[in-house]
C-alpha cells in the first residue's frame, strides 16, 4: 500500500511537471507571417539616392504623388545649411527605383532652403523655396511643372520685393473646401513668429495674416515656427507648430484661417524639430514628429502617430526611424492617399529616407508594440 502511494505522488508530480512545462511552451507566441511582415515594414526605409551623391549634406524633403503612382521628393543640398552652394534637388520615381538627383533650382550663389512642393487640382506642380542666408531675408521663390516634373518654368519671386519667408515655410499648403489656397508660414526675427498666407486666386496674389498669439506661460522660449494644416469641416481649420517649449503647439480657427486661437501646448512633445502631419480620407491625422521633450533635444527616433478626433487625443505610436541619440531623423514630410500614406525625412544629413504604409499597417504596428 506504501509503495502504491509513492508510485501515485510520483505519478501526479510527473504529470504536473508536464502540464507545467505544455503551457510554459505553448504561451510562448510562434512569429507568424503577418508579423514578420510588420516587423519588415516598421523598418522598411529606402533612400531615394545612394551614396555617391553630388552634394555633401542634405535637408528638409517635400514630396507629392503624381496621378502614375509616381513620386517627385525635392530636398536641399550642399555642402551644409546655410552656404552657398545649397540648391535644391529633386529625384523622380517610386519605392525601388528613383531617378538621380538633379538640381532643379538655383537661382545665384546664395544659400537655397526649405522646398515644398504642390499638385494643382488641373496637374500643375508648384515647387516653392527659400534663398538666402539669413532667415529674416529670406525671399520665397516659385517655379512650375506641366510635365509631371520633366521640365520647369523660370522662377519668379512669390511676392516681389518681401523677406521673411513668404508662403509655405516647410509643409506643404492646402487647398480649403471654399476653394483658397492656406500656407503655414513663419518667420525669425526677435521671437519665432507663426503667421499664414492666403491665396484666394491659385496662386496668383497672396495675402499675409498678422503674427498670431503664442500663450509664453506654457511655451517658454522664443516661440514657435512651421505650421501644418488641416480642414476638419468646412471653414475650420487646425494647425499644430514647432516650439522652443518642449511640446508641439496648437492654433484652431473657424472662419477658413482668417482669425486663429492663441497658441498653445498639447500633449505631445517637441525637440524644437520639425513636424508634418496629414489627413486621411476617413478623417484619420497621421502625425510624424521626433517625441523628445527637451528644446533641442534629440531628433530620434521618428515616430508616427493617430489621432482619430481632429488632434484632442492621440494613440497608435510606431516609430519608423531609430538609433542613437545623437542620430537625426528629422524633418518629415508626410502626404496621403485614400488609407495610404508616405512619409519623407532627412536621415543624418547624407540622405534622404522613404517609408510608406497604410493606416491598418501603423495600428498594426502599434498593436503588436503594445502586446511585447
Amino acid at each position: 500500500m506504501l509503495q502504491y502511494k509513492k508510485q501515485s505522488k510520483w505519478l501526479a508530480a510527473t504529470l504536473l511537471l508536464g502540464s507545467i512545462v505544455m503551457t510554459s511552451c505553448g504561451s510562448k507566441k510562434t512569429e507568424t507571417a503577418e508579423d514578420k511582415k510588420l516587423d519588415s515594414l516598421a523598418n522598411d526605409k529606402e533612400f531615394v539616392f545612394g551614396d555617391q551623391r553630388p552634394f555633401p549634406q542634405c535637408h528638409a524633403s517635400t514630396l507629392v504623388r503624381l496621378d502614375d503612382g509616381q513620386f517627385l521628393v525635392a530636398w536641399f543640398g550642399g555642402t551644409e545649411e546655410k552656404n552657398p552652394d545649397v540648391g535644391i534637388w529633386l529625384s523622380k520615381g517610386r519605392p525601388g527605383h528613383w531617378s538621380e538627383p538633379i538640381e532643379v533650382a538655383k537661382i545665384r550663389e546664395d544659400a537655397h532652403w526649405n522646398p515644398v512642393l504642390q499638385k494643382t487640382a488641373d496637374g500643375k506642380v508648384i515647387l516653392y523655396f527659400k534663398v538666402g542666408k539669413e532667415i529674416a531675408q529670406w525671399e520665397t521663390w516659385v517655379k512650375t511643372s506641366s510635365d509631371n516634373g520633366g521640365t520647369w518654368s523660370e522662377a519668379y519671386e512669390l511676392v516681389k520685393g518681401d523677406k521673411g519667408g513668404r508662403g509655405p515655410v516647410k509643409d506643404k499648403l492646402i487647398e480649403l473646401s471654399n476653394g483658397d489656397w492656406l500656407a503655414g508660414a513663419s518667420n525669425e526675427v526677435n521671437r519665432w513668429e507663426v503667421f499664414v498666407d492666403r491665396s484666394t486666386d491659385k496662386g496668383k496674389t497672396w495675402t499675409a495674416s498678422p503674427y498670431f498669439k503664442i500663450d509664453t506661460m506654457e511655451i517658454k522660449g522664443k516661440g514657435a515656427i512651421q505650421p501644418t494644416l488641416w480642414e476638419s469641416k468646412p471653414g475650420e481649420v487646425h494647425m499644430l507648430v514647432r516650439t522652443t517649449g518642449g511640446v508641439i503647439g496648437r492654433s484652431d480657427s473657424k472662419d477658413n484661417g482668417k482669425t486663429w486661437s492663441t497658441i498653445k501646448k498639447t500633449s505631445l512633445p517637441n525637440p524644437n524639430s520639425g513636424i508634418d502631419l496629414a489627413k486621411l480620407a476617413d478623417g484619420t491625422l497621421v502625425l510624424a514628429y521626433n517625441p523628445d521633450d527637451h528644446n533641442w533635444g534629440s531628433r530620434s527616433p521618428l515616430s508616427l502617430i493617430l489621432s482619430y478626433d481632429d488632434g484632442q487625443n492621440w494613440t497608435d505610436k510606431i516609430d519608423i526611424a531609430t538609433g542613437k541619440k545623437e542620430d537625426e531623423y528629422s524633418y518629415p514630410a508626410v502626404i496621403s492617399w485614400g488609407d495610404s500614406v508616405a512619409v519623407t525625412y532627412t536621415y543624418n544629413r547624407r540622405k534622404i529616407a522613404f517609408w510608406t504604409g497604410s493606416k491598418k499597417d501603423i495600428v498594426d504596428l502599434a498593436a503588436k508594440k503594445s502586446s511585447i
